[in-house]
């Protein structure tokens, strides 16, 4: 499982640090507000209960046999009170309904019975209500059921705008978590963008301490290890160069006195001229690999760039080696002419070509696209577990193995991911459709 980074666990904490607050304080707020409404809509029930009940009281008392009916009709009571009136035993409301009295709870009545005022809450035709009782003269109990339904509307609404608040408080937590942890992480973001940079070559990056004091440490840091990283590689280039260069005049001797030898080899015996045979490939080999390590050594140089026609040079490539112009293909619409550095794509070419006639069964295209230049091989390609590896130094492929060949420096595909490098691309391989190996050099902003 992919462990969660530090940006979203900061952020996460916000967003839950600001929803709990938020939901807190939703609750408080939403609670105090409902025992606000509660008080003060029993309040104004109960002082327009006993106004109604003096109503009622004064239109039934001291009259023989008053009109109970018209007497609750004349109440104005609205749409959401529900008036009853006990006289006798008897329930009296405003629809005449006999079962009018079973609204009213048997405490409510006790307590009205009693002599005493009272209220208590509801549930009235499924909707929540208050009921409020007030005792009259005698045997009389005077009963308003307030309907809460519109109230408790009230309280839905403002329980989903506090719900709603909260969430956007706590996205906000997010937003402001990410934020933070975005600039909080900014100065960790240069030190891998420039560790990004030397990894692609560019050993002249730095960082600057005064950018962010409180990394100020780190930046030195990471500085003082670029600079000695950039020193011991400039030690050792220069270290292969002077190698290579003071070896070249003893092996230019070497190879001429080979030569002459290797020359009059039909008149020595089989042994001997096995041995002037093998002597003669080895100096050979050995005059290619102080080139290669001479090219490495200065591969740190920037490319010269200069515009040139890269089909062209791709086809001077292939009659070098005795294999047909025809072989070079363009895909796409290339430009014309691109501004590279000639020797070293030509060199990268040839290397790849090399590399596919030793080991790849030959080259079977050439291919020359928009800022890229492709060889396709026709041998048993490349493991994807070697793919990262085969342009290291003095890395060789299965299939240089598998072979036997021993004439190979080893350096090759090195040189050519060098001189990809140069350019600001880098070198690939994969699998060509239909079978064998398809390497390519990426030449980026190379194009006119």
């Amino acid at each position: 499982m992919k462990p969660i980074g530090l940006r979203a666990r900061v952020s996460a904490a916000f967003a839950l640090g600001a929803l709990i607050l938020s939901a807190s304080i939703s609750l408080l707020s939403y609670e105090s507000t409902r025992r606000t409404l509660f008080a003060e809509r029993e309040r104004t029930a109960v002082r327009t209960t006993y106004y109604d009940a003096a109503v009622v009281n004064a239109g039934i008392a001291g009259t023989q046999d008053p009109d109970i009916l018209d007497v609750l009709r004349s109440l104005d009571t609205g749409s959401d009170r529900y008036v009853l009136l006990q006289l006798d035993g008897q329930w009296h409301s405003r629809s005449a309904d006999p079962a009018a009295g079973t609204a009213v709870p048997q405490a409510l009545q006790d307590m009205t019975a009693d002599g005493d005022a009272g209220a208590q809450r509801i549930r009235h035709d499924g909707h929540p209500a208050l009921i409020v009782g007030i005792p009259l003269t005698g045997a009389t109990a005077y009963y308003e059921i307030i309907s809460l339904a519109e109230l408790e509307r009230t309280l839905q609404t403002l329980a989903l705008v506090l719900a709603a608040a909260a969430i956007m408080v706590a996205a906000g937590g997010a937003a402001v978590g990410w934020y933070v942890t975005r600039h909080a992480l900014r100065p960790l973001a240069a030190v891998a963008d420039a560790a990004r940079g030397i990894a692609a070559g560019d050993l002249t990056t730095r960082l600057d301490p005064a950018t962010e004091p409180d990394v100020a440490p780190l930046s030195a840091s990471f500085n003082d290890m670029a600079d000695q990283l950039a020193l011991r590689l400039q030690r050792d280039r220069r270290f292969a160069a002077d190698v290579s260069h003071e070896l070249r005049s003893p092996l230019q001797t070497l190879e001429a006195a080979a030569s002459v030898i290797d020359r009059r080899r039909h008149q020595l015996d089989d042994r001997s001229a096995a041995a002037v045979g093998l002597l003669t490939a080895e100096v050979g080999r050995f005059q290619a690999l102080v080139n290669d390590l001479l090219e490495l050594a200065r591969s740190d140089q920037p490319a010269q760039r200069e515009p040139s026609d890269v089909a062209e040079l791709a086809r001077r490539v292939c009659r070098s080696r005795n294999l047909p112009a025809d072989l070079v293909e363009t895909a796409g619409d290339p430009p014309h002419t691109w501004p590279i550095d000639r020797r070293r794509v030509e060199q990268a070419l040839g290397n790849l070509i090399d590399n596919a006639i030793r080991y790849g069964g030959g080259p079977v295209a050439v291919r020359v696209g928009p800022a890229y230049v492709e060889v396709d091989d026709a041998g048993p390609g490349v493991a994807e577990r070697d793919r990262a590896s085969i342009f290291d130094r003095f890395v060789r492929g299965p299939a240089a193995n598998a072979r036997g060949t021993g004439d190979g420096t080893g350096l090759g595909l090195a040189i050519v991911a060098e001189h990809a490098a140069a350019h600001g691309g880098a070198a690939t391989v994969i699998d060509r459709p239909g079978g064998g190996a398809r390497f390519r050099i990426d030449l980026p902003g190379t194009t006119t």
